[in-house]
């Protein structure tokens, strides 16, 4: 059975190329952004390593969560160069790469990339682009493979993103330009079907506008005088005729040159010189943009809109590519959506949304972001595919993958985990010293925030637990501990938390349970949650947005 239309905005949570095949209809999509996993501030020189152990010659910068050859990368470059459903330009690409490559990393990202890229080329519409965020690394291997997918013909643009300043490679004994920029493959499914692109515009530097544009009239609005005659030789199309007592090939009739004298716009600098048209500054649209990108600026340390994801995009670059390529109200798909930069921009201009990610913790940052900047709320504003929705579903994500389980867990109440990576499926490094996630909050003035301690527990739970959880929140020094179960928690546990005492706030004088059991069944059905001050500083909240700016209604067609 095919897969049926989607009626809201969406996140997912799991691979993405099953939820393609599983979730997403054939031309339903209007644009796609995707910022596929890499990572160029790291230089791990690994992608080109055989997989044996063998150093290759060719070195390359590595991804953060790099795909490596295996059982799954070999049976999917055997389907995709031998399946009747993929297009014989794809199949040929494969192979001709397995063979320049071999079987290393760098291919196995490829494969993953390419099965990929067949799935999002399918739920295109027709009218519709896609863009492709990645760094030199690959970009010119991705390319093939999406000249090979969508055809050559609809490769529309190459987009150089400067994303840092020259520095960390500008270093003694370096043997390489600095990297200081990303690129960006924009095509379209058809490049004479494709339904929109509007021109962003620049503004003028003030010494363009000094230099071109340094006349004013009575009203004190700037102009230059432009050129009336025809471009060129001029003979070819354009009319010839005596203007002001000019005789010249114009660019314009004679009655349109009549309409614009009466209107004022016409200047003629004085008897016999060629007329000349007056042009405002106020009625340009400013410099178009073109294919590098240096007016937006990747974030820094200190940038408002920083979540602390590894790999966060501006919100400004996906606002760039989501309104120059998509009008409101169409659907707009991220499948490497990360802490969700796309479907914020996408709500703040108006898009339906559809996001993945293969990460909980991913897509608990995004529950956060769009509740904190637009309002919006899980299963009322949006649904959310995936997560487990009972205890059955939660036992079983703690058996298929107990990092997974415990992010999600921790989602639950909000916790950052400790350890790992945002964007990684990985889990922590090292021990945990008994702390699986943190929650923070101020509840002083001008004090520094407050610790709540959560671990985490999927299997068997006792009274020791509690008691080991005691004696973490006295080690860490932290107001309050909370113990996430999988099991209901037995009377010796309850007894032994209600033992620890309480935590008194100074800023209400309200005493709080010092340790806080809560079962995970509980959690689902929304009968508990973690009982504290509440100016909770856990994540770094995302800036207020507000409603959307578009009237669209938020389900879909």
């Amino acid at each position: 059975m095919p897969p049926q239309p989607i009626t809201r905005n969406t996140l997912f949570y799991g691979d993405n190329l099953n939820i393609l095949r599983e979730y997403i209809p054939t031309a339903s999509v209007d644009l796609i952004y995707l910022d596929p996993p890499f990572n160029s501030s790291r230089s791990y020189n690994v992608l080109f390593k055989d997989e044996s152990g063998l150093d290759s010659e060719a070195q390359i910068t590595a991804f953060e969560d790099t795909w490596h050859w295996s059982g799954t990368a070999e049976d999917t470059w055997r389907a995709l160069v031998s399946s009747a459903d993929v297009p014989q330009a794809v199949a040929t690409a494969m192979d001709a790469l397995i063979r320049l490559i071999g079987r290393n990393q760098m291919m196995a990202y490829l494969v993953m990339m390419t099965a990929r890229l067949v799935e999002l080329h399918r739920v295109l519409k027709p009218t519709g682009s896609l863009y492709l965020h990645c760094d030199p690394t690959a970009s010119h291997y991705l390319k093939v493979i999406l000249d090979a997918i969508f055809d050559s013909r609809n490769f529309v643009n190459e987009i150089d993103w400067k994303r840092t300043t020259t520095k960390n490679d500008a270093r003694q004994g370096a043997k390489n330009w600095p990297r200081i920029h990303d690129v960006i493959l924009y095509y379209a499914k058809s490049y004479e079907r494709l339904a929109v692109f509007e021109q962003p515009f620049a503004p003028h530097s003030d010494g363009y506008i000094a230099s071109h544009y340094s006349l004013r009239d009575e009203d004190g609005r700037a102009y230059q005088l432009d050129n009336l005659t025809a471009p060129g030789s001029g003979s070819r199309g354009h009319p010839q005729y005596e203007f002001l007592g000019v005789t010249r090939y114009w660019r314009y009739n004679r009655e349109k040159m009549e309409r614009l004298l009466t209107e004022g716009r016409v200047v003629q600098p004085r008897p016999g010189a060629v007329p000349r048209y007056k042009r405002y500054l106020d009625e340009m649209a400013g410099i178009a943009i073109g294919d590098f990108w240096d007016d937006i600026p990747a974030l820094n340390s200190q940038a408002k809109e920083r979540l602390g994801y590894p790999t966060q995009k501006p919100v400004a670059l996906l606002e760039r590519i989501i309104a120059a390529s998509s009008n409101p109200g169409d659907i707009v798909l991220d499948p490497f959506c990360g802490c969700g930069t796309a479907i914020a921009a996408a709500e703040k201009l108006g898009r339906r949304w559809i996001g993945i990610d293969i990460t909980h913790l991913s897509i608990a940052l995004q529950k956060y972001r769009l509740e904190d900047a637009f309002d919006l709320k899980p299963k009322t504003d949006y649904d959310v595919i995936g997560e487990p929705v009972s205890v059955q579903g939660a036992m079983q994500l703690a058996r298929d993958n107990r990092h997974q389980f415990e992010w999600w867990a921790l989602s639950l109440v909000q916790a950052r985990p400790v350890g790992g990576e945002a964007g990684s499926k990985r889990g922590k490094k090292g021990a945990d010293r008994g702390i699986d996630g943190v929650i923070t909050f101020i509840d002083e003035a001008n004090a520094n925030p407050k610790r709540i301690l959560v671990q985490v527990k999927s299997g068997h739970v006792g009274a020791g637990i509690v008691r080991d959880l005691v004696g973490t929140v006295e080690r860490e020094k932290a107001a309050m501990g909370v113990l996430l179960t999988l099991e209901a928690p037995t009377r010796p546990m309850i007894n032994e938390a209600l033992s620890a005492g309480t935590y008194r706030s100074p800023l209400n004088g309200r005493e709080y349970p010092r340790i806080q059991i809560l079962s995970i069944e509980d959690l689902l059905a929304g009968q508990v949650g973690v009982k504290m001050p509440m100016d909770r500083t856990t994540f770094k909240q995302a800036e207020r947005s507000g409603p959307s700016d578009s009237d669209q209604p938020r389900l879909f067609e």
